[in-house]
């Protein structure tokens, strides 16, 4: 098969999904359709925003289409006529019924972010930096009727190392993605697709991050609170409250010395003089980048030039 011969429709909606639309395009695939979120209210004037994968498939002059739902007939229909081999997933957000997965010829891949079957769901990236896990990937996989079960095409790993934010981890699968994806598609062309059962019972799921999951319990370890802090860089980034303001915490190391922690109470600053460190429930953790009210995020030099503050505050 000439693999320039595939009609490909694509499915994706946020920054995630990006490169792989471009990569197909790139490559000189026949991208015949774009499938992403209806446009949202964004920003403080609430104003109707398109998506990033809408963005950039006006940029290159594909043709797009929001549909509210899949389920819906006319939805269906119109995407069956578009007469496609292939629809490639990535983070569209919709629910894909059995009859639009079996509507093009070689059916539906979906680009997930995560080493299945491990971190199955919405949020692989953050759990499994806030796991502690220590390498994902990207697994392209055969879309079935179940939550990331389908069986898996392609695999590409890449390491997690203690201080990898979940912005970092995911501008990195974001372009793996689109690699794996292209290598996919040549694959398939040369008809040397060797499908792989995902072993149910190793399967983790990931689910979708709520904004109050980043509140930090200072009782949790400091290795902890440090990877739930990076999981939630960029969003919805880690919090605290100091002198009764929120704090955002953006970025921390955990202290290696932590005879100090043995004297204090979880949440207690115990010193000031290389940063802000802070004793949790097992050791000690050192916040380095913060965020005040109002305020842009400071490196935490500058944020205690900017206060007073003594150790043995209580923070939390």
């Amino acid at each position: 098969m000439d693999k320039s011969s595939l009609r490909i429709i694509y499915a994706g909606t946020p920054d995630f999904a990006v490169p792989a639309l471009e990569a197909l395009v790139n490559q000189g695939h026949e991208v015949v359709a774009v499938y992403t979120q209806p446009d949202r209210p964004a920003g403080r004037g609430r104003k109707l925003t398109f998506s990033p994968v809408k963005s950039k498939a006006m940029e290159l002059s594909l043709p797009v289409s929001q549909p509210l739902s899949l389920k819906d007939p006319e939805a269906l229909q119109s995407l069956q006529s578009l007469g496609a081999d292939l629809m490639v997933v990535a983070a569209y957000g919709l629910i894909l019924p059995k009859p639009v997965l079996d509507a093009p010829a070689f059916g539906c891949l979906n680009i997930h972010a995560s080493l299945l079957p491990r971190w199955r769901g919405a949020a692989p990236i953050q759990r499994a930096i806030a796991a502690g896990d220590s390498e994902t990937g990207v697994t392209i996989m055969q879309m079935d009727v179940g939550l990331d079960t389908g069986d898996m095409l392609h695999v590409k790993k890449c390491p997690i190392d203690s201080n990898t934010t979940g912005q970092q981890l995911h501008d990195t699968l974001s372009a793996i993605g689109s690699e794996a994806l292209l290598e996919t598609l040549d694959m398939l062309s040369a008809n040397n697709l060797q499908p792989v059962a995902q072993d149910n019972s190793l399967a983790t799921y990931a689910e979708k991050l709520k904004k109050s999951e980043a509140v930090i319990n200072w009782q949790d370890s400091a290795i902890n609170i440090h990877r739930l802090i990076c999981a939630f860089n960029a969003w919805p980034v880690a919090q605290t409250v100091l002198s009764g303001d929120t704090l955002r915490v953006w970025e921390s190391i955990v202290v290696q010395d932590s005879s100090a922690a043995n004297k204090a109470a979880a949440g207690e600053i115990v010193s000031l003089s290389e940063g802000l460190d802070v004793a949790t429930g097992d050791g000690i953790i050192r916040l380095t980048r913060v965020q005040a009210p109002g305020k842009k995020p400071l490196a935490i030099s500058d944020f205690l030039n900017s206060r007073e503050l003594s150790v043995g505050t209580q923070i939390g």
